[in-house]
């Protein structure tokens, strides 16, 4: 095929519209962080969904190659970089075998049709400490017995809820700024010393054609999760449950900036934990600060419309 182009002048002629496709998706991947917020949270969008936008070089590889352009191909190369750049640490596998503490959460879906199922197959992971959230009044007894047997020991403030193997003291909720309850903070009482694990659920975020990405609620309370974060006393910290938002959102930097996540740490791909039947974002998080991840991953789908998330963490970082 290739030999065909020899001779061709019009190779650097044909496909500059491709080739300035491929410059501005490379600019977008590269300056997404400048994109607005003003109309419709569009740049918060961008980001919730940014490692999508690798899926177009390869349609602008091909459509390169069928117009004949070496300007479009060259141009190609751009967006590639850029996408590599930002997410091809992400490719590899970083999951170690240590940890001394397993750690999942998971937004169980307030229409759950089989609760007790749900809750039997994510106890079933081996969790230490679980996380449930969306949890419906209703179904909270049903949640309650079927985890019984694995957790002697738990709390459920408002709509979420912390299910641990170890004693749990300082239960109280966390004001994110919504009028009712649904973040929380424990002090754990692992084998290794204290830990502060707060499970909280963002308020969910929508699309809309005549408002774009509408996000304001969460964002205000992402800042005040961050706030209740930032004046936390101990120094090692787990904060597990559904965001709403990935780690690339700007808009959960009070939250991320502090905290690291166990699955870009110590992942293995990108997570996806949203929507189960097709994962295209991770918004369900683990977030630790003062103790190494050490491998992280998606556990089986349940009844729920979220994937559940597990991580394996060291507190014991001095040995």
């Amino acid at each position: 095929m290739l030999a065909g182009w020899r001779g061709d002048p019009r190779i650097w002629r044909r496909g500059l519209v491709l080739a300035a496709l491929a410059l501005l998706l490379a600019l977008v991947m590269l300056l997404h962080a400048q994109i607005p917020n003003v109309v419709g949270n569009l740049g918060s969008l961008t980001e919730t969904f940014l490692p999508w936008l690798g899926l177009a070089v390869p349609v602008l590889l091909v459509l390169g190659l069928i117009r004949r352009s070496a300007v479009a191909l060259i141009a190609v190369l751009l967006p590639a970089i850029v996408w590599l750049n930002l997410f091809g640490g992400l490719l590899t596998d970083r999951t170690g075998s240590g940890g001394d503490l397993m750690v999942a959460t998971h937004n169980v879906n307030a229409d759950n049709p089989d609760p007790a199922a749900t809750a039997t197959g994510v106890a079933g992971s081996g969790a230490d400490l679980l996380a449930l959230e969306e949890l419906p009044a209703s179904a909270v007894p049903v949640y309650e017995k079927a985890l019984a047997p694995t957790y002697r020991h738990h709390a459920v403030v408002g709509t979420v809820g912390l299910w641990s193997k170890y004693p749990m003291t300082d239960v109280r909720a966390v004001d994110i700024k919504l009028g009712w309850k649904r973040a929380m903070r424990a002090t754990v009482a692992t084998p290794h010393g204290p830990v502060a694990v707060y499970v909280a659920h963002m308020p969910s975020v929508r699309v809309k054609v005549e408002a774009g990405f509408t996000a304001r609620q969460r964002d205000k309370s992402a800042d005040a999760l961050g706030e209740a974060i930032a004046h936390e006393p101990l120094g090692r910290v787990v904060l597990l449950g559904d965001l709403n938002g990935t780690m690339n959102d700007r808009s959960l930097n009070a939250v991320t900036s502090q905290l690291r996540s166990t699955q870009g740490a110590a992942g293995s791909g990108f997570g996806f934990s949203w929507p189960a039947s097709f994962p295209m974002a991770r918004i369900d998080q683990i977030m630790v600060k003062g103790v190494e991840p050490e491998s992280s991953w998606t556990l089986p789908r349940t009844n729920s419309d979220h994937l559940p998330v597990a991580a394996r963490v060291k507190l014991d970082t001095g040995s």
